[in-house]
């Protein structure tokens, strides 16, 4: 059967497939390889695609009418496939043989497969697959990838279109169990399924496909196909394997013989767990292998020594593993590699001098390791080296190093990456020697001095980021001389000013720009409005103070990211519906905007306009019809001058994670629509002038994590749903309201509650005992990071506003450390549950202003996390246990105005706290002025079990009392009890007596 072809294809995989034949081939075979290769052009010379002097057969045209009748084509890709074009060999993608007219090729893969978006989903074909295929006798090619059929299976037809060499239906939206037939079709020499949602039972089907030398199965399911392996490992032309995320089962028994003898290039990333036995002998053996893809597969350990061996690659992939060694001496001799991946990792250690060895090297990738010491001064010996990151490690170097790049890869390095790491020092002025840059990246280190004006000299960049640095000094035009091909361009956070002339037009085209923490000129940028195609800019805490000129929101409608946030910009924003691009995101607060709230576009994913100084109300904003479903996820209008009722049409926002609308001026109800919001992660509408009672119907909002009511004059009782429903909760905050009656014991099945503030109510009864539940309170939480709910180069953090030492503090980024418990100033009575002491990871505690009675609690210093305490102003009574003495990170203390009583104890801690901590008491010792004695007696200090401390011994009174017995009983016991003492005794005494009466009677 003669092998059809169109010229340029055939050249094509013929250098492919040599591309991948394993290297010391005998070169005896070559006049045999030639001949056979010029007898292929030959033949190939003779197809056509449109040139033929041929018209395709009736038959088959009528054929391809008949399945193009069941596709789907939107963009009418096959709108010469008509009667007016009779001859079917000049149609788009038809291939004809040019003696005898048949059909040989159909071509009707998405050329923009790789697209994104409504207008590409445009391009794709779909609908169904036609069996009028089969009458395309010498069909040889067959490709339909990159379009959508909706998840149809692949017909079973297929399978007897014997015929066919080369089977495309890769990410074609076909589903379902891969047709066991399509073992029948014997001359295939590429079958492509990758990259759809399909399965199979077992690989037996391809046992009889001889001839394949390129299969690609990515993406399907294969964890029932236990005999991969061995099937694979007995098809003799098998040249590439493509295995990726396919849930193969990698711990298989290996094969008795492994007879993958022409397989160059094998990708089975993204399965794990690897099996060792499989890495250390199955792969070890492959050592014709040139190209090697192991990324995601859950490697652990050091690098696999089998692959030593392997010395053939040229393309070798271990990213993303867990690799926790140094890199191996030997990976450094593999001469003819040209990639390594070896990112996402965590391998130590520093590189080696040896990598200059690498001569071959065309792309390195190090990145996110932990990796350390200097970059080896040997990179500047790979002269072939064109891109290469080192990025996000703890690499410690001076900006010399850049100095290393200028070596014979000066001309061929296209990609630098040194990112997140520790370089310092200033950048060297002959940066610009690296003509050949399209991408560099410098961020996130410690260079400092001036940006070399030489970098304008870097005509081929595209991308250049270089933020979060110290860098200083003036940038001007200069430096963007002849940067015409600069997309991406991020500065911020260094402390560079940015002099341009006003009327400055820049030779770039930017699509992103971010030069947050500059000084910029106080007018608003005007070059900007020559920047077409820019979808990302971040002018924020530049110190601008204008106007926002009408040009540039006009341009706003093209931005996905908008960030003019921190600045003194003021004025009206005009209506922003324009937004044509999906998740955008508008930052516009920390300004002086003023006037009404701006309609809004249905694509606006996040929006923040708070602390400006808008006014009006929201019904125009939220209420008015769309005609598309509104995205918003986020919505922070805080710290405005907004006022009215909050309007009842939130059905139209389900989107919404975020509604931030404290410290405005909005009066009446929470709004029972807002139980529409099913999604609703942050509700804040503290500091307004809301009232009634908090609607049942957010406990539909099931996933709400922090509520902020507080500083409102709502009423009721605490909602008992709360802690029946919102299950998510880690903030509540329902301060300084009007809420009544008793806690509901229902609020301790909160679990995640990490900030619970009932403060400053009429709520009465007791502090429930369960309350000593709360998961989250009882341990020591470790950082999570920030709580944030937006996409990836989202702004949005979320805060809470937190009392505690006196003080109210707002917290974000560190949200997630922060516990406290606030029940102050209620009408509260009983004793102080001895259970909370169990909340050992409470850092704030405040039940001040309460009724309470009784003692404080003995297990108190189990609280060892405490950093604030407040009991002030109740009726607490007893002794201060000694424990509190162990609260060592206590900062604040306030015990005054209790009926406490006795000795305060010892402690560092406790004694450098003012004595007005303690005022109010019977409390005795430092810091207070009051002596612990009282006409000898010490006060007694004990706890309400009758175990607590006992008064110190007073050392003076107990001597006193000893020396006082002994001298008693050391004269009188001898006289009582030693006859001739006590005679002796009162002899003394009669004498005694005698002689006193005689001296008086001589006297008078």
């Amino acid at each position: 059967m003669a092998f059809y072809m169109r010229q340029s294809d055939a050249f094509e995989n013929d250098k492919v497939i040599l591309e991948y034949i394993p290297q010391g081939c005998s070169m005896n075979m070559f006049p045999i390889a030639a001949v056979v290769l010029f007898l292929v052009y030959l033949i190939t010379a003779t197809t056509s695609n449109g040139n033929s002097s041929m018209s395709c057969l009736e038959n088959e045209r009528q054929a391809l009418l008949r399945f193009k009748n069941d596709l789907t084509d939107s963009s009418d890709r096959l709108f010469s496939w008509n009667m007016v074009h009779n001859d079917c060999c000049y149609w788009a993608g038809v291939v004809c043989h040019s003696f005898n007219g048949h059909v040989v090729e159909l071509h009707l893969q998405d050329l923009h497969g790789d697209c994104t978006g409504m207008a590409c989903e445009k391009n794709k074909l779909g609908g169904k697959i036609n069996p009028s295929l089969l009458n395309l006798e010498q069909l040889s090619y067959l490709d339909l990838s990159h379009n959508d059929f909706g998840g149809i299976q692949i017909p079973s037809f297929i399978s007897s279109l014997r015929t066919l060499r080369y089977l495309n239906l890769s990410g074609a939206g076909f589903s379902g169990l891969i047709p066991p037939g399509l073992g029948n079709l014997s001359d295939l020499r590429t079958l492509d399924l990758g990259y759809s949602f399909l399965r199979v039972e077992n690989f037996r089907w391809l046992s009889d496909l001889f001839f394949l030398q390129h299969l690609d199965l990515s993406y399907a399911n294969l964890s029932q196909a236990s005999d991969w392996l061995q099937v694979t490992n007995m098809l003799p032309s098998l040249v590439v394997l493509h295995l990726l995320d396919c849930n193969l089962d990698l711990s298989v028994s290996l094969p008795n013989m492994v007879n993958f003898t022409r397989l160059a290039a094998l990708d089975i990333s993204s399965n794990r767990p690897f099996g060792s036995s499989l890495l250390s002998n199955w792969l070890s053996s492959l050592t014709g292998l040139r190209f090697l893809n192991l990324q995601s597969c859950d490697i652990s350990g050091p690098i696999p020594s089998g692959l030593e061996n392997m010395t053939s690659l040229t393309h070798v992939d271990l990213s993303n593993n867990n690799l926790s060694s140094s890199i191996p001496h030997w990976l450094y001799q593999f001469r003819g590699l040209n990639s390594l991946d070896l990112a996402d990792n965590n391998l130590r250690g520093s590189i080696s001098d040896d990598i200059g060895n690498m001569t071959s090297i065309i792309s390195i990738d190090m990145s996110f390791n932990e990796l350390e010491g200097r970059i080896p001064r040997s990179i500047q010996k790979l002269c072939s080296l064109e891109a290469i990151s080192l990025a996000y490690n703890r690499l410690g170097d001076t900006s010399d190093v850049l100095q290393t790049f200028f070596g014979c890869s000066i001309d061929s390095l296209r990609d630098l990456d040194l990112g997140s790491n520790s370089i310092s020092g200033p950048l060297p002025k002959s940066l610009g020697r690296l003509s050949s840059l399209k991408s560099l990246d410098l961020a996130d280190n410690q260079f400092n001095g001036n940006l070399p004006v030489s970098i304008g000299q870097l005509s081929k960049l595209e991308r250049l980021s270089i933020s979060n640095n110290m860098l200083e000094g003036v940038v001007s035009e200069v430096h963007f001389a002849n940067l015409s091909n600069l997309r991406v361009f991020t500065g911020h956070d260094n402390p560079l000013i940015l002099q341009v002339n006003p009327k400055w037009s820049p030779p770039f085209q930017l699509e992103a720009l971010r030069l947050r923490s500059w000084r910029c000129a106080s007018k608003f940028p005007n070059w900007l409005q020559a920047q077409q195609r820019l979808t990302e800019l971040d002018l924020s805490s530049t110190r601008i103070s204008d106007i926002v000129p009408t040009w540039f929101w006009n341009l706003s409608s093209q931005f996905y990211y908008l960030n003019l946030s921190h600045n003194q910009l003021h004025g009206v924003i005009p209506s922003i519906s324009k937004v044509g691009i999906f998740y955008t995101m508008m930052y516009l607060n920390h300004n002086i905007f003023s006037g009404s709230l701006p309609r809004l576009s249905a694509y606006v994913h996040e929006l923040d306009l708070s602390q400006n100084w808008f006014t009006g109300g929201l019904s125009h904003f939220l209420c008015d019809s769309t005609d598309k479903p509104n995205h918003l996820k986020i919505l922070r209008l805080g710290e405005n001058l907004l006022s009215g009722d909050i309007p009842d049409c939130w059905k139209n926002w389900p989107s919404l994670k975020v509604v931030m609308l404290g410290n405005n001026n909005f009066k009446g109800n929470i709004p029972s629509s807002m139980g529409y919001l099913t999604r609703l992660k942050s509700l804040q509408l503290r500091n307004n002038s809301l009232s009634g009672e908090v609607p049942m119907a957010l406990q539909r909002c099931t996933e709400l994590v922090l509520i902020d009511l507080s500083q409102n004059e709502f009423c009721g009782s605490t909602t008992s749903w709360m802690g029946k429903r919102l299950l998510n909760l880690i903030s509540l905050d329902l301060r300084s309201n009007k809420f009544s009656g008793q806690i509901p014991s229902d609020i301790c099945h909160l679990n995640s509650l990490q900030i619970l503030d009932f403060a400053n109510n009429n709520l009465s009864g007791e502090i429930p005992r369960c309350m000593g539940n709360f998961t989250a309170m009882a341990t020591e939480i470790s950082n999570r990071g920030v709580i944030s709910y937006s996409v990836v180069h989202g702004e949005h953090s979320e805060d809470a506003y937190v009392v505690t030492k006196g003080s109210e503090l707002q917290y974000d980024a560190t949200l997630s450390l922060v516990t406290n418990m606030d029940l102050s100033s209620n009408n509260l009575s009983g004793e102080i549950p001895k259970e909370l002491t169990s909340l050992v990871g409470l850092r704030s505690l405040n039940l001040s202003g309460n009724c309470l009675t009784g003692k404080i609690p003995k297990k108190i210093g189990d609280m060892e996390l405490l950093e604030s305490l407040d009991f002030s102003r109740n009726q607490l009574s007893g002794g201060i246990p000694s424990s509190i003495s162990s609260l060592t990170f206590l900062s604040y203390l306030n015990l005054s105005f209790n009926n406490l009583s006795g000795r305060i104890p010892s402690s560092t801690q406790l004694q450098s706290f003012d004595a007005s901590c303690f005022i109010g008491n019977k409390l005795c010792g430092p810091p207070v002025s009051k002596n612990c004695t009282v006409n000898g007696v010490m006060p007694d200090n004990r706890d309400e079990e009758g175990k607590g401390d006992r008064p110190e011994v007073d050392w003076f009174y107990l001597c006193m009392a000893l020396g006082f017995a002994t001298g008693f009983w050391g004269v009188c016991g001898p006289i009582l009890f030693i006859q001739s003492w006590r005679h002796a005794y009162f002899h003394l005494l009669y004498i005694t007596w005698c002689r006193l009466r005689i001296g008086i009677g001589i006297r008078r």
